[in-house]
């Protein structure tokens, strides 16, 4: 409603600034910003004022300050999520800084509520050293019960999110990292029952070796693939390289069992995965020497790594990260459900045993239902918050950081 009034979407052809171009729908609807704050009690009279504001407030912050958990029973706490960010690695438009990165964060935060019924405030923050952005993170999180931190350059939001975690005692999840990792997890879990394989079967190759390209290599190996092996720009990361970084080196150690040298094209052949998370364009020649049944995941957007026609051609399933195809590697799919579950049992951190069961959950919804278009469900599927919730939730209490 509130949007409406601020921003009417008007079928002139004024364009912005009062010029005459066409109008642009997404202009229109952007200004004047696409979130409000709406009171969740009334304000009508002077009996009301004296509840929601003084004197009445005054015993309830009197009770915290005695029993400090009551902070989640009295306030928005354990119902509400930052989305942080510094704006350097903002979707596919790189580092753009924090004023340019707010329409994201504030799309981030409403699919929170419409997908997970999870409200959040979006803080784009103009800090960039590590130490500033733990440190003020931190500083905040007392008004929040969770942390999702978005679009945050690789190396430093490996770093960020470890100390930040290490800081406080509330979720802090990188979404790009396992928002990412949860939802490929989950695809690649069906597409290879659905070609009669299990996940200890494939041998994958991931292209990327970033925030998404190592929390995907992760969550793969914590859930009992094959193999696989990482490739950056300079090759398939392996132990025997002298030029990698100490996120890359820690990578070495627990993927590449193979021990392959060389090219990404070289990895490729045999392989029974390709997942793409790093742009670029893979070669068909290279293609086609991947295994029979190969599964395609080319997420870059917008432009796949390896385009639907061309992966069709040699695979058994093809998903991609955009919503004109199917099989849409979606991080909606995940994250409003892994904060959901968390928050709903006021849990201290996300650990990667939710996350494997945000993944299973998620593969669940449509199980019954599997065909080569159909491995991840749509992110309109009502099924996927709650399933993912109730996974999560149950989840964290078997792993101890559930606090209710």
């Amino acid at each position: 409603m509130a949007a409406e009034i601020v921003n009417p979407r008007s079928e002139s052809t004024t364009g912005e600034g009062g010029t005459d171009e066409p109008f642009d729908p997404a202009f229109a609807l952007h200004r004047g910003g696409k979130m409000a704050v709406q009171a969740t009690v009334p304000v009508r009279d002077k009996d009301d004022l004296s509840l929601a504001y003084t004197p009445g407030v005054a015993k309830v912050c009197s009770a915290i300050a005695e029993q400090p958990e009551l902070v989640h029973d009295y306030t928005w706490k354990s119902q509400v999520v930052a989305v942080v960010t510094d704006g350097s690695a903002v979707l596919g438009l790189g580092d753009i800084g924090p004023e340019a990165s707010l329409p994201v964060m504030e799309g981030k935060a409403i699919l929170f509520k419409q997908f997970g019924g999870v409200d959040a405030v979006p803080l784009a923050l103009d800090c960039r050293d590590v130490d500033e952005l733990v440190d003020t993170v931190a500083r905040l999180a007392p008004s929040f019960g969770g942390i999702n931190l978005e679009d945050i350059s690789a190396p430093r939001c490996f770093e960020v999110e470890r100390r930040l975690q290490e800081r406080v005692d509330i979720p802090v999840f990188h979404d790009d990292q396992h928002g990412t990792a949860v939802v490929t997890l989950a695809a690649l879990r069906n597409a290879a029952t659905l070609t009669g394989r299990g996940l200890g079967d494939l041998r994958a190759v991931i292209s990327g070796a970033g925030a998404a390209g190592v929390a995907i290599a992760r969550i793969l190996v914590e859930a009992g693939i094959g193999d696989v092996a990482v490739c950056d720009r300079k090759g398939i990361v392996s132990r025997d390289r002298d030029d990698l970084t100490d996120v890359k080196r820690e990578l070495a150690g627990f993927t590449n069992k193979a021990g392959l040298t060389g090219s990404l094209e070289s990895a490729l052949d045999g392989a029974d995965v390709f997942i793409g998370v790093s742009g670029g364009t893979i070669p068909e020649p290279a293609v086609a020497t991947m295994a029979k049944d190969a599964l395609i995941f080319a997420m870059a957007n917008p432009t796949p790594e390896i385009h639907p026609d061309v992966a069709h051609k040699y695979a058994a399933v093809v998903a991609t990260g955009r919503s004109d195809f199917p099989n849409q590697i979606n991080n909606v799919l995940a994250f409003p459900g892994i904060f959901a579950g968390a928050l709903q049992v006021r849990a201290s951190r996300i650990t990667e045993g939710m996350k494997l069961a945000a993944a299973e959950a998620l593969a669940a919804v449509v199980a019954d239902e599997l065909s080569a278009e159909c491995v991840i469900p749509s992110p309109f599927d009502e099924r996927v918050a709650p399933a993912v919730t109730a996974a999560v939730a149950a989840a964290a209490r078997a792993d101890g950081v559930a606090r209710r």
